[in-house]
């Protein structure tokens, strides 16, 4: 199949790339410059210049392709989140962005789309366990996230296929865990929410092969992850993987309170199951379990 990837420069994008092309894939890349251009180029990608925005570039780009994975984002690292309007340009992305990426998928009669989505809209459901049946909690930082999924699922008016995963928290090679890991390494604290909460993560490994085998899920939305874990014992991987001897700390509750929602939606008790997806298409995390060893490639040499 010829696939075309949004977000091809970014960790999910690299993932699917490597993902797509062990599964025998084509992948066209979309690429905001010539320099990015170059470098999926250099991956054995073909480049297609463009954003996300540019429903004509993309549209000529999606000529011939099976399937579209719109991984496009543009996530605040660290601190960085807490300043005023660190979530605009991510917001534009899901709630317009993917409009025109559907758009432009049935204008290129391209009939199979797959929408990076999260998690983190569920409510806290406590020790329970979450899968697809339970409700969403929209607020202002959640919105877009839905919006994007509803979005896309439109294609399916015209008989095409959406698929939207609601990936966990990225955690391993990317830069959000880099930045908590530099900072666990300094013995500073990374933790937030209740220590006895869930949490529910993904390895950036996971997130390509989850994508190849949405090239074949029947239309819906699908939890996408490994086991869930405990809060504490998230912060305590991380420490230990950075060589702290005495586990990770918490960051005070105010900090909660400074971030208002953008964090609200972090600190959620979410015992996600991602059982239906691996019964629907046989996908397994290779990262099954979170352990040191996800943080390998940022232990410097």
């Amino acid at each position: 199949m010829k696939i075309f990837l949004t977000g091809a420069s970014g960790v999910m994008g690299r993932s699917s790339i490597d993902a797509l092309h062990r599964a025998g894939h084509d992948v066209v890349g979309l690429a905001r410059t010539p320099d990015s251009a170059s470098r999926l180029a250099a991956l054995g990608v073909e480049p297609c210049l463009g954003d996300v925005y540019d429903r004509a570039a993309m549209t000529a780009g999606m000529q011939g392709c099976d399937a579209v994975a719109n991984l496009a984002t543009k996530v605040p690292i660290g601190a960085q989140a807490l300043r005023p309007g660190s979530l605009k340009a991510i917001d534009r992305i899901r709630l317009h962005g993917s409009k025109v990426v559907t758009e432009a998928a049935r204008r290129a009669g391209v009939g199979r789309l797959v929408q990076q989505s999260l998690s983190f809209i569920y409510a806290d459901h406590g020790d329970e366990w979450v899968d697809e049946r339970c409700p969403v909690d929209v607020t202002r930082a959640t919105e877009p996230v839905v919006v994007a999924e509803d979005n896309v699922r439109a294609l399916a008016d015209e008989g095409g296929v959406p698929v939207s995963l609601r990936f966990g928290l990225i955690t391993g090679d990317d830069p959000n865990t880099a930045w908590l890991f530099r900072r666990a390494a300094a013995g500073r604290s990374i933790g937030l929410g209740e220590a006895e909460s869930w949490m529910h993560v993904i390895h950036p490994d996971d997130v390509g092969t989850a994508v190849v085998h949405a090239l074949t899920a029947p239309a819906g939305v699908y939890n996408v992850g490994a086991e869930p874990v405990l809060r504490r014992s998230y912060v305590d991987t991380i420490a230990a993987a950075a060589g702290r001897t005495k586990g990770g700390h918490f960051l005070p509750p105010w900090i909660l309170r400074l971030g208002a929602e953008k964090l609200e939606i972090l600190v959620r008790s979410q015992r996600v199951s991602s059982q239906l997806f691996s019964d629907r298409t046989g996908w397994h995390p290779i990262r099954p379990t979170l352990s040191p060893d996800w943080f390998d490639d940022l232990v410097p040499a």
